[in-house]
């Protein structure tokens, strides 16, 4: 089949190239506004239950109460783990692989449930990711995975299953805020991976392990330990401009701060500031809290000094490690956490995919030579 070239213009990282229509998220950089299916973050994120946001993204509405506890139980009947992917994160824990990889692997394996339905997958999937690092944050430990409990939410199932104990509601209501700001964020790398492969009407699990594949990368997802690491080793908010003009003056990177279409303070770190100051009341934290922000706002005046003009503010990814440290998860859990709360928007984008029924198909202009003459092997 002959295709049509219509453009030849080369885009590096496709920015500013439009690939979908969507209704699930809105973001603008320059006014630091991110719309989830309509409400601004800063209303949803912090009053919805994580299965409230996920309903709104699959169904474009909010559940009723019968709706909700309907999801709730759907969501409840898929959490048990298949016995192969018991066995797969255990011999990833002997070989102590990764936790994002541990859950790329496993969730590869979800195939084994024998759902074909698109439906059937996406709740297996959104059900069986806390389940999946859970156990394989316990079997890093040394510890027994906890089987899920039937009654407890999506996110308070998450952290009973990781330490073994119903979790606060300040604990719940803190996680569930995390995961409702990181459920979707426009047409971003993994989210465009997964179209991608949904769009060759590949099966819904292969999209989300493909998914993940992008969200590994640390220029993506896989960088938000290193943020609370920096604070940590300022140790004092006395040292945190001489830490911070050495690391500039040095060429390194501030992590935590700058995002490619950020040029504000990212809406996601003013919810999960707001929420880990709820949270840290009173449990010890507070003055890691108070460090973090005197510690962002001594960054953002150097960053205004050193890299004036480049509007480098903070990102998600600063209050992300702060919170989820304050839930008492080691880092190499952040981003699979990070993970349970976005594969809910891959599968509502890989909804909306499968609804346009057209692959992803861009061209590539070829740079290389033209003029060659093959020369036999006893020649070269």
């Amino acid at each position: 089949m002959t295709e049509t070239l219509t453009s030849t213009k080369l885009v590096t990282g496709l920015e500013g190239v439009v690939a979908a229509e969507t209704r699930l998220s809105s973001v603008d950089g320059q006014a630091g506004e991110l719309i989830i299916a309509g409400f601004p973050v800063e209303e949803l994120a912090g009053q919805a239950t994580f299965e409230e946001t996920v309903y709104l993204l699959w169904h474009d509405r909010l559940p009723d109460a019968q709706e909700l506890i309907s999801f709730r139980a759907a969501l409840a009947a898929r959490r048990d783990l298949p016995p192969a992917t018991l066995d797969l994160l255990r011999t990833a824990a002997a070989q102590r692989v990764a936790a994002i990889d541990a859950l790329r692997m496993a969730a590869g394996t979800l195939s084994l449930q024998g759902a074909d339905d698109p439906e059937q997958q996406a709740l297996t999937l959104l059900a069986s990711f806390p389940t999946i690092i859970a156990a394989y944050g316990r079997l890093l430990q040394g510890e027994e995975p906890l089987a899920p409990r039937p009654e407890l939410g999506h996110a308070a199932n998450y952290l009973f299953m990781l330490f073994g104990r119903t979790p606060s509601p300040e604990h719940v209501r803190g996680l569930e805020t995390y995961l409702n700001t990181v459920v979707d964020h426009g047409m971003n790398a993994s989210t465009f991976t997964a179209r991608v492969i949904i769009s060759t009407q590949s099966d819904l699990i292969s999209a989300v392990v493909g998914a993940l594949g992008a969200l590994k990368g640390p220029l993506h997802g896989g960088a938000p330990g290193p943020a609370l690491d920096m604070v940590f080793e300022i140790g004092d908010a006395a040292n945190a401009e001489r830490y911070l003009r050495r690391k500039l003056e040095q060429g390194e990177r501030l992590m935590g701060f700058g995002h490619r279409i950020y040029k504000v303070r990212d809406p996601r770190a003013e919810v999960l500031s707001a929420a880990a100051a709820r949270m840290f009341q009173g449990n010890g934290h507070q003055a890691l809290y108070q460090l973090s922000r005197q510690v962002e706002q001594t960054a953002v005046a150097l960053l205004a000094e050193y890299k004036p003009g480049r509007n480098l503010q903070t990102n998600v990814e600063f209050y992300t490690a702060l919170l989820l440290h304050g839930l008492d998860l080691t880092t190499d859990l952040f981003t699979p956490t990070f993970a349970i709360g976005r594969v809910a928007g891959w599968i509502a984008h890989c909804f909306e995919q499968q609804q346009l029924n057209r692959i992803i198909r861009p061209q590539s202009v070829y740079v290389g030579p033209k003029d060659r003459s093959w020369t036999p092997l006893r020649a070269r």
